[in-house]
Formats: C-alpha cells, sequence, structure tokens
C-alpha cells in the first residue's frame, strides 16, 4: 500500500477506526516523549515499567464494568504511586524495592480481575499488546484533555523536575519538596502509560516512553531541545509505524516499537557527536 492508498483509507468513513487510532497514537507519543526525558534523565526506566503494570487493574475492572479505561487505568496508577511515594520515604528499604513488589501485586490483581469477563483470552491480549479497532471517540477527547494537562504540569514544575532530577539531596537541601515533586511526577508517568495503552498496549508501552527520549539524548546535550525533539521522534515514529502496521497487517503496537526501535539504532551510529561512528573517528585522530 503506497501513502496515498493509506491516505485514502483514514478518510474513508467505514474505516473510522483508523484515523482514532492514529490520532491517540500521535498524542500520547508527544505526551510520553516529552515526560520521557525526564525519565531518562533521572534513570526511571524502571518505574514506567513498573507503572504500566500498576494501571493493569484499573483497565481491568473499567474493561469489566464497561466504564472508561483511561479513567480506570489513571485511578490505579496514581493509588499506586502514593503508596510508592509514601512507603519510600522509609529508606530502610530502596525505591525499586517498592516498586518491584507494588506494581506486580497490582499486575496479578488486573490479571485476576480481568480473568472474570467474557471472552478473557481476548480481552488480555487486547490490553497486552494493543488495539486499534475498539477505540471510542469519547477517549480522544479525554487523551487530548489529558496530555494537555500532563504537559501543562510539566512545564510549570520544570525547573523543579531537573533539580531533583539532577541532585536530589542539593534540591532537598535548599528547600525543594522532594516528596510531592516526587509525587507529581509518579502521577505524570502514570497518566502518560495510560493514554498510551490501548494503541501500543500495557507490555510494549515502555518504548513509546524511553526510546524516543534515549534517541533525542544521542542527538543533543541540551534538556530543552532534547524535548522537542523526543516528541517529533515519538510521533513520527507512531505515524510510520500506523502506516506500515496497516500496509502489511502487521500488530500495530509491535511495529510502531520496531520503527522506534530502528530510529534509536540509527542514532546510536550516526549521531554527529555521540554515534559509534563519530567516536571511532575521533579515537583515530592523532
Amino acid at each position: 500500500m503506497n501513502p496515498v492508498e493509506f491516505l485514502t483509507d483514514l478518510l474513508n468513513p467505514d474505516l473510522a477506526f483508523l484515523p482514532k487510532a492514529l490520532a491517540i497514537a500521535v498524542m500520547s507519543s508527544i505526551v510520553c516523549g516529552v515526560v520521557g526525558c525526564y525519565v531518562v534523565l533521572r534513570g526511571m526506566a524502571f518505574i514506567g515499567d513498573a507503572v504500566s503494570h500498576a494501571v493493569f487493574p484499573g483497565l481491568a475492572v473499567a474493561f469489566v464494568v464497561s466504564g472508561n479505561l483511561v479513567l480506570g487505568g489513571s485511578i490505579a496508577g496514581i493509588l499506586t504511586a502514593i503508596l510508592v511515594a509514601v512507603f519510600s520515604q522509609n529508606r530502610r528499604l530502596r525505591e525499586d524495592t517498592l516498586i518491584g513488589v507494588l506494581f506486580v501485586a497490582t499486575f496479578a490483581l488486573g490479571i485476576v480481575i480481568i480473568s472474570q469477563a467474557p471472552g478473557y483470552a481476548g480481552s488480555l491480549q487486547q490490553f497486552l499488546f494493543g488495539s486499534i479497532t475498539g477505540i471510542p471517540t469519547s477517549d480522544l477527547y479525554v487523551v487530548a484533555g489529558t496530555g494537555t494537562a500532563v504537559l501543562a504540569v510539566m512545564f510549570l514544575f520544570h525547573k523543579e523536575f531537573v533539580a531533583i532530577s539532577l541532585d536530589r539531596e542539593s534540591a532537598r537541601a535548599m528547600g525543594v519538596r522532594v516528596f510531592w515533586l516526587d509525587l507529581v511526577l509518579y502521577v505524570i508517568v502514570t497518566l502518560a502509560v495510560v493514554i498510551s495503552v490501548q494503541t501500543i498496549g500495557n507490555i510494549l508501552v515502555l518504548a513509546l516512553l524511553v526510546t524516543p527520549a534515549a534517541t533525542a539524548r544521542l542527538l543533543t546535550d541540551r534538556l530543552g531541545r532534547m524535548m522537542a525533539i523526543a516528541p517529533g521522534i515519538g510521533a513520527g515514529s507512531a505515524v510510520v509505524g500506523l502506516y506500515v502496521s496497516w500496509s502489511w497487517d502487521l500488530p500495530t503496537g509491535g511495529t510502531i516499537v520496531l520503527v522506534l526501535t530502528a530510529v534509536f539504532l540509527t542514532a546510536w551510529f550516526v549521531a554527529p557527536e555521540r554515534g559509534l561512528l563519530a567516536r571511532r573517528r575521533r579515537a583515530s585522530l592523532p
């Protein structure tokens, strides 16, 4: 299928789910691209993975009761994030230990809940690997509103997030409220994950959160530029991934992740300053 045919399908009223999927994929990619810069800067990749597990029981409950998936996942993820933020203040246990305990437990709870729904196997596959065929129009507005709110909060607390990401103890000594900022950041990561789950799936959503930001990190040393490049990479990969998956009848989430990975590997080799070829070229100079 050539791009013109794909555009024709996007405008076909009988394929109304396709432009919805594209819109949600692009919006969630932009939000995840910006949020992911903090995740990469702070080394929070494990937290992003864990959050995708934490939202699962909320998604499962919303599915069983025919409620809004975004709202259900947000409530579950935010509650778990609050628990982690509270328990992690006790330095007897490291933050990653608490995350490993609580988030895996919530994922197991989600599996138990969704197993009670009719069509258990199909529903589980949809949540784990994404689905572009069942996105209601209302979710477009929810994702757009949630994404706008997330970006607004990140803009509002940008300096504070950078401070606690680079040096938490110094930020604490300067009077920065580290606990509350941790909590806000956990909630932001949760919301970014939730709005991305329907397109890319619960298992693969970490790639949308981390890979664009990691790619941008290879291309620039400045956080501002990184936060502009990462969402562009994410959104572009989402468009290409959806096009390829639609043309070749491939899983949408997996295809988007493979496109993101291809872009990352390209940057790894050919990035002007940090790419492998550039490093070898500098090493070979006398």
